[in-house]
């Protein structure tokens, strides 16, 4: 049917602190990896060859993917950096780069291939996209979705002719001065020629070089308008509503784990809940082996990881507790996202523990 590829290397600079200890793919939505749901999605429409480009913290994707035999796929991954001085250096070479060091290498890319970037939910429907890349013949496609005109001056936005093809891109305009609102997604369907098009001796970017390349060539390259939901973490702040958007269930194929033991409540194993005083109002989920002390008022949409501990008065409001978090005594948090080591209120403005200007108390560990 098709191969897929994952673009996985980036340092996810703009989610730290979210990143300073994972790769950006993995960090989690309901308990599990970004990328995971990428996995599943196309496992799920027969994809079942799918590589993926590989950097900063490379071996906590590949120790928790492995060969991808869980998902009924098979994974390979392609190393961007060299060893030095007994030391692997990661060492960026482009998205487009990426693709052309895995083709020089083992040539993997002999069949259309769709491209996501690691760091995206998305319930595209590949096969009509697929349909459609083929049908018109297309070289390379791009899939796009209508934006707001505020809004286009988050997105690289892509032009097209009244028959889709792409005539032009505009990075980030401001909104009077856009020729278009359909911003790339990141998502792209490419044939294996596209791939001879990228130089091997320099780093190659899929959309600020590679894709202009197609439109001064007049490659048949073409857009896709589709409206499906697509939940990029950009930045820091995205991440709070990503969670938020998700635990409201707006995301198709993304289905709460745990047991739903009351409406809009959903429990892990072995918990300890003080449920005769405690007030929860969903959505909610409770992770395994968490503790919620009396008196305490969780008001969802909130996300509960496992082992984390909630101590006698505490009030939580539309938060994401990371595993192993302790909320201290009548501490209030709200619209935040909280771990062990730091806590990131809504507007993407971090704290960390032990830090003299810190307003927030974390709880002990006892109990």
């Amino acid at each position: 049917m098709a191969k897929g590829m994952i673009l996985a290397a980036g340092q996810g600079t703009r989610v730290r602190p979210l990143t300073s200890q994972l790769p950006k793919p993995m960090v989690p939505i309901l308990g599990k990896p970004v990328m995971e749901y990428l996995v599943e999605h196309l496992a799920r429409y027969g994809i079942r060859e799918i590589m993926v480009n590989v950097a900063f913290n490379h071996w906590k994707i590949e120790n928790y993917f492995g060969d991808g035999r869980r998902w009924g796929v098979s994974l390979g991954y392609s190393y961007e950096g060299a060893r030095e001085h007994g030391e692997l250096v990661p060492k960026a070479i482009g998205s487009a780069g990426a693709l052309r060091k895995i083709q020089d290498f083992g040539g993997f890319f002999d069949d259309t291939t769709i491209v996501m970037c690691g760091d995206a939910i998305v319930d595209l429907d590949i096969g009509a996209a697929l349909h459609e890349h083929r049908k018109k013949a297309a070289l390379a496609s791009v899939v796009t979705l209508d934006v707001p005109r505020e809004d286009v001056k988050n997105y690289g936005i892509v032009v097209t002719d009244e028959s889709g093809r792409v005539e032009s891109f505009q990075e980030k305009p401001a909104p009077e001065e856009a020729r278009s609102t359909l911003a790339s997604t990141g998502i792209y369907i490419l044939e294996p020629g596209v791939i001879d098009m990228v130089p091997s001796d320099r780093p190659f970017d899929i959309g600020s070089d590679l894709f202009p390349k197609l439109v001064e060539e007049k490659h048949p390259f073409f857009a896709q308008n589709r409206f499906f939901n697509w939940i990029d973490i950009g930045r820091l702040a995205d991440y709070w509503e990503v969670s938020q958007r998700v635990l409201r269930g707006e995301v198709a194929q993304m289905d709460m784990p745990g047991k739903e033991v009351k409406p809009g409540v959903w429990v892990g194993l072995n918990t300890s809940i003080a449920w005769d005083s405690v007030q929860i109002t969903g959505p909610v989920y409770i992770g395994s082996g968490v503790r919620i002390d009396p008196g305490v008022s969780i008001v969802g949409p909130s996300w509960i990881g496992h082992g984390s501990l909630v101590r006698t008065g505490a009030k939580i409001e539309r938060c994401i507790l990371q595993e192993y978090t302790r909320i201290g005594e009548s501490q209030r948090m709200t619209e935040m996202i909280v771990s062990p080591r730091f806590c990131v209120q809504r507007d993407g403005t971090a704290h960390y523990l032990g830090e003299d200007d810190c307003p927030f108390r974390w709880g002990d560990a006892r109990g």
